[in-house]
C-alpha cells in the first residue's frame, strides 16, 4: 500500500482508526492478529544439539573409535579417561556459546524502547513491541520511531533515517501527499521504524510493524546467509582429516608388522591370540600418542581468554572463533561517523568581517560587539537544548552551537532567559533559514541563521567595526571566498545575521527575511577521535588496509580520511553512484586505491566486501544500522556498534561497546596474539606427540618392548599436556605482533616457523626417550618403560619454556613473565611425582626397583633435550637473519 500518495485522512480510514487512536480492546485484538512489533529472531540451537556438534570433529571421532575399541577389549580406565576429557571439552564449548547468547539477550532487554500512543483518546507510554497497525503515535525530539507510519501532524519535524538509508543528514518531514512514485528516502510524509527524531514534534498513524516494516524487509535478506568458518577452523578441520587418515594408515602398518612377526615366528609371544590383541593395543597406543586429544578444548579455552581480554578493550565477542578471524584481518571497512570521528558536530572555526582571532575568546566580558552578536544569534536562534544531565536534544548542528557557547563560558540557558523568544520562523529545507525575534534594549530584533548562499542573497548590510555598512560586491566576494575555503576543508558553514523590526511587531513572515545585516560565519565538523591518528598508523604498520564506507558526502569523508592519514598519494574516493557504473574488472583494478566510499547503498557495501574477499583478503566490516546488516553478515567478521540496532548486532560476530575504531585495532592485536598462542600450544602438543611416536616406531623397528603403556600416554596427553598448553595461551604479545603483514588465508597452521619448531623439538624429545629406554633395557624391560615414560613426561613438560616463543629464548621472553607457565610446569611435576608414589606407580607400570639413579638419568636426558631446543632456536634465528 503506497500510503505516502494518500492524504492523512485517507490513511486513517485505510487503517480503520481515528485521530483519537485505538481503544484498548481494538489494540488487544490487533496485537493478536499482527503479533508483537519485533523482528523475527532465529531459533536458538538447543543445548543438546550444541553438545553433540562438538563430536563432529574428525580428530574427536578417531578418539571415540579408539575409546570404544579399548572398552571392548576391557581397557576400561583408558577409555573412560578419553570419554571424560571429550565430555569436558564439549561442556566448555556449550557454556561459552550460551554465555554469549545470554549477554546479547541482556543487551537487547536493556535497550528495549518505548512509545507514546493514544489509546481511547488518552496519551499512554507502552513498550514499542506492543505497538500495532492503526495506533496513533506521538513523537518528540530524542524519540525512536517504533514502527512505520504516515504522518498526520508535523511541527518542524526532522528525522535521522541514517539507520535505514545510510544518509547522515536529517530529513525534514511534512504531511502533504506525494502524488508521484518516490524512493524510500524521498517519502517525507512517512516515518520509519528505528529512525530517530532529531528535531521538532509529530504525530503519525502506524501502517506497518515488525517484519512488514522497511527494516523488517531488510532483515529478511539475512535469513539466506550462511555462517562462515574462520581460517583456523578450516585449517584445523582439514588437518584433522589428514591426520586421522595418516594415523589410521600408520596403525594398520604397525599392526601388520606385528602380526607378521607373530605369524612368521619372529615374535617371542607364545599365545597367538594374546599376541594379536597386544599388537592391536600397541597400534591403538600409537593413535593415542599421535592425536593431541586436548587440542580442541585448549583452542576453545585460549579463544575464551582472548574474548575476556577483548571485553576489557571494549570489544564483546558474540562468536568465539571471531577472536582468531580478527587477528588475520587484512582489510577493515569502517564507518566514519562515530567510529573514526567523535559523532559530535563541533565548531572549529569562525569568521567576522572586522577580524577573526586565532580562537574565540573564552571570557564574555572581553568580547567585542561583533563576537557578542554572533554568539547571541547562534544560541537564541536555536531550538536545541542541553539538559542538566548533559544530554543533548535537537539537531546536531544546533547542539554544536550551544556547546560552542558553553565552551566560551557563555551559559545558553541564562542568555535565553535574558532574551526570551517572541516569535519564530522554523527552519525548512526550501528556505534553508531559521529566524526568531527577541527584545534587545527595548527594540525588537529578528535573528536569522542559515546556509551562507541564501544568507548572502538576503543580506543588504554588513556589521563591520561596530557599524552597519552596505554589503558591497567587494565585501561579498570576501565572504564568499571565506565560505569556499571552509567548504574545501569539508566544514559545514552557517551564516548569521539580524534585522531590526517595528516595536508593534508580534509575528514573523517569510517576507521579513530580507535586507539582513550579516554578522559572520561559523564552521563546524564532526572531528576525528584523538587516538584514531595513531591507530591508523598502527594499522598500516600491521599491513591492514583501512577503507571508509559512509553515507556522508564524498568531500567530507575524503577530507576526514586525509586528515587522519588514511588517504595517501594515489588514493581516491568514489560515490555509490560511481561505484554502480564500474564493471567488476574495473573495480578489481581500482580496489587497492579506493580508500573512501561515500553515499553508498546496502548493495554497494556487500559488493565492496565481496570484491576484497575475491582477492582472498580476510575482511572486517563495521556497521550500526539496519542497512548495514547484510554486509555485516557477508564479511568475514562483522563488527556492530554498541549504540546500533539489534538487527546489526545479530548479524555481527563482534560488538564494540564504545563505537571506536581504536578498539578495533586493539582487538586485532589481541586476535593476533591469541592466534600466536594457539600456534604455540599446537607446536607444544605436536612436538611432544612426535617425540613419543619417534620412540614408539624406533622400538618397533628394533623389536624392543613398547616404551609406553596406553595409560601412560593418555595421562601425558589428556592430563599433563593440557595445563602447559593452556598456560601458553596466556603468553603476552610478541614484540613484532603489530609489525607483521596479515597472514595469508592459505597459510598452513604449521607455517611461520611452527613446523620447524615441532620437528626440531620432537626429534630431540624422541632421541632423549630412545636413549633413556636403551639404558633402561640394560637393566630390565620394566625399568626401560619407566625410564622412557619419565624422560617423555619431563621433556614435554620442560618443553613449555622453549615453546613460549619461536624467536626468543625462555630468558629473552622473560622467564618469570608468564606466571601461568611457571604454575603449570610446577603442577605437572607434582602430577608426575604422584605417578611414582607407592600404591600408584603400579597402575602406571613403574616397578618398585625404579630408583633415584634411574630417575636421575631419565631427568638429565629430558633437561638436556630442552637445553638443546634453545640452542637450535638461537642458531636458526641467526641463520634466518
Amino acid at each position: 500500500m503506497e500510503y505516502y500518495k494518500q492524504s492523512s485522512s485517507e490513511v486513517l480510514k485505510q487503517t480503520n482508526t481515528s485521530e483519537k487512536g485505538l481503544t484498548h480492546t481494538e489494540a488487544r485484538e490487533r496485537l493478536e492478529k499482527y503479533g508483537y512489533n519485533e523482528l523475527k529472531q532465529n531459533k536458538k540451537v538447543p543445548v543438546w544439539k550444541l553438545f553433540l556438534e562438538t563430536f563432529k570433529d574428525p580428530m574427536v571421532i578417531v578418539l571415540v573409535i579408539a575409546a570404544l575399541v579399548q572398552l571392548a577389549l576391557g581397557e576400561v580406565i583408558e577409555s573412560l579417561i578419553i570419554f571424560i576429557v571429550l565430555i569436558v571439552n564439549a561442556i566448555i564449548s556449550v557454556v561459552q556459546t550460551k554465555k554469549a547468547e545470554s549477554s546479547l539477550d541482556a543487551l537487547r532487554e536493556m535497550s528495549a524502547p518505548e512509545a507514546k500512543v493514544l489509546r481511547d483518546g488518552e496519551k499512554e507510554t507502552i513498550h514499542a513491541r506492543e505497538v500495532v497497525p492503526g495506533d496513533i503515535v506521538l513523537l518528540d525530539a530524542g524519540d525512536y520511531v517504533p514502527a512505520d507510519g504516515r504522518l498526520t501532524e508535523s511541527s518542524s519535524l526532522k528525522v535521522d533515517e541514517g539507520m535505514l538509508t545510510g544518509e547522515s543528514e536529517t530529513v525534514q518531514k511534512s504531511i502533504e501527499p506525494i502524488p508521484e512514485d518516490a524512493a524510500l528516502g524521498d517519502r517525507v510524509n512517512m516515518v520509519f521504524s528505528s529512525s530517530l527524531v532529531a528535531y521538532g514534534r509529530g504525530t503519525f498513524v502506524v501502517t506497518a510493524t515488525a517484519g512488514n516494516s522497511e527494516i523488517g524487509k531488510i532483515a529478511g535478506l539475512l535469513e539466506t546467509a550462511e555462517a562462515k568458518q574462520t581460517p583456523l577452523q578450516q585449517k584445523l578441520e582439514s588437518f584433522s582429516k589428514k591426520l586421522g587418515i595418516a594415523i589410521l594408515a600408520l596403525c594398520i602398518l604397525i599392526f601388520a608388522v606385528e602380526a607378521g612377526r607373530i605369524f612368521f615366528g619372529t615374535s617371542t609371544e607364545t599365545d597367538t591370540t594374546q599376541a594379536i590383541l597386544n599388537a592391536f593395543m600397541f597400534a591403538v597406543a600409537v593413535a593415542v600418542a599421535a592425536i593431541p586429544e586436548a587440542l580442541s578444548s585448549i583452542v576453545t579455552i585460549v579463544l575464551s581468554v582472548g574474548t575476556n581480554k577483548m571485553a576489557k578493550r571494549h570489544a564483546i565477542i558474540r562468536k568465539l572463533p571471531a577472536v582468531e578471524t580478527l587477528g588475520s584481518t587484512s582489510v577493515i571497512c569502517t564507518d566514519k561517523t562515530g567510529t573514526l570521528t567523535q559523532n559530535k558536530m563541533t565548531v572549529v572555526d569562525y569568521y567576522l568581517p572586522s577580524g577573526t582571532k586565532e580562537s574565540f575568546p573564552d571570557d564574555p566580558k572581553t568580547w567585542e560587539e561583533a563576537e557578542r552578536r554572533l554568539m547571541n544569534i547562534a544560541v537564541l536562534c536555536n531550538d536545541s537544548s542541553i539538559g542538566e544531565d548533559g544530554k543533548e536534544l535537537g539537531d546536531p548542528t544546533e547542539t554544536a552551537l550551544l556547546a560552542f557557547s558553553s565552551a566560551s563560558n557563555q551559559d545558553p540557558s541564562a542568555l535565553r532567559k535574558t532574551y526570551p523568544r517572541i516569535a519564530e520562523l522554523p527552519f525548512d529545507s526550501d528556505r534553508k533559514l531559521m529566524s526568531t525575534m527577541h527584545l534587545f534594549g527595548g527594540e525588537n530584533v529578528m535573528l536569522t541563521k542559515g546556509g551562507p548562499d541564501v544568507m548572502f542573497s538576503r543580506a543588504k548590510f554588513l556589521y563591520l567595526n561596530g557599524e552597519e555598512v552596505p554589503l558591497t560586491a567587494e565585501r561579498l566576494a570576501e565572504l564568499e571566498e571565506t565560505n569556499e575555503n571552509f567548504s574545501k576543508e569539508a566544514l559545514r558553514v552557517l551564516a548569521y545575521g539580524y534585522k531590526r523590526m517595528p516595536a508593534d511587531k508580534t509575528t514573523l513572515s517569510h517576507d521579513d527575511e530580507e535586507d539582513l545585516v550579516l554578522v559572520g560565519l561559523t564552521a563546524m565538523i564532526d572531528p576525528p577521535r584523538d587516538a584514531v591518528y595513531a591507530s591508523i598508523e598502527e594499522a598500516k604498520k600491521a599491513g591492514i588496509h583501512t577503507v571508509i564506507i559512509t553515507g556522508d558526502h564524498k568531500t567530507t569523508a575524503e577530507a576526514i580520511g586525509r586528515n587522519i592519514g588514511l588517504v595517501e598519494e594515489g588514493d581516491f574516493a568514489v560515490t555509490g553512484q560511481e561505484l554502480d557504473r564500474m564493471s567488476e574488472k574495473e573495480l578489481e583494478e581500482k580496489l587497492d586505491h579506493i580508500t573512501v566510499y561515500a553515499r553508498v547503498s546496502p548493495e554497494n557495501k556487500i559488493r565492496i566486501v565481496r570484491a576484497w574477499q575475491k582477492k582472498e583478503k580476510v575482511t572486517a566490516m563495521t556497521g550500526d544500522g539496519v542497512n548495514d546488516a547484510p554486509a555485516l553478515k557477508q564479511a568475514d567478521i562483522g563488527i556492530a556498534m554498541g549504540s546500533g540496532t539489534d538487527v546489526a548486532k545479530d548479524a555481527s560476530a563482534m560488538i564494540l561497546t564504545d563505537d571506536n575504531f581504536v578498539s578495533i585495532i586493539s582487538a586485532v592485536e589481541v586476535g593476533r596474539t591469541v592466534f600466536d598462542n594457539i600456534k604455540k600450544a599446537i607446536g607444544y602438543l605436536f612436538a611432544g606427540n612426535l617425540g613419543a611416536i619417534i620412540a614408539i616406531l624406533f622400538a618397533l623397528v628394533m623389536n624392543w618392548v613398547n616404551p609406553f603403556t596406553a595409560l601412560q600416554l593418555l595421562f601425558i596427553n589428556l592430563v599433563n599436556d593440557s595445563l602447559p598448553a593452556i598456560a601458553l595461551g596466556m603468553e603476552k604479545a610478541e614484540p613484532d605482533v603489530m609489525k607483521r603483514k596479515p597472514r595469508d588465508m592459505n597459510e598452513g597452521i604449521f607455517a611461520g616457523g611452527t613446523m620447524r619448531a615441532v620437528l626440531s623439538r620432537g626429534i630431540l624429545i624422541g632421541v632423549a626417550v630412545i636413549i633413556s629406554q636403551f639404558i633402561g633395557l640394560t637393566i630390565s624391560p620394566e625399568i626401560s618403560v619407566a625410564m622412557a615414560f619419565t624422560t617423555l613426561i619431563l621433556a614435554r613438560t620442560l618443553q613449555t619454556f622453549a615453546a613460549r616463543s619461536n624467536t626468543q629464548t625462555a630468558f629473552g621472553a622473560g622467564f618469570f613473565q608468564n606466571k601461568y607457565v611457571l604454575g603449570a610446569v610446577g603442577l605437572c611435576f607434582v602430577l608426575y611425582i604422584i605417578t611414582v608414589l607407592p600404591g600408584v606407580r603400579e597402575v602406571f607400570s613403574i616397578p618398585a626397583s625404579f630408583g633415584l639413579t634411574e630417575w636421575g638419568i631419565a631427568t638429565s636426558l629430558a633437561v638436556g633435550a630442552v637445553l638443546l631446543m634453545e640452542v637450535v632456536k638461537l642458531i636458526s634465528n641467526r641463520i634466518a637473519k
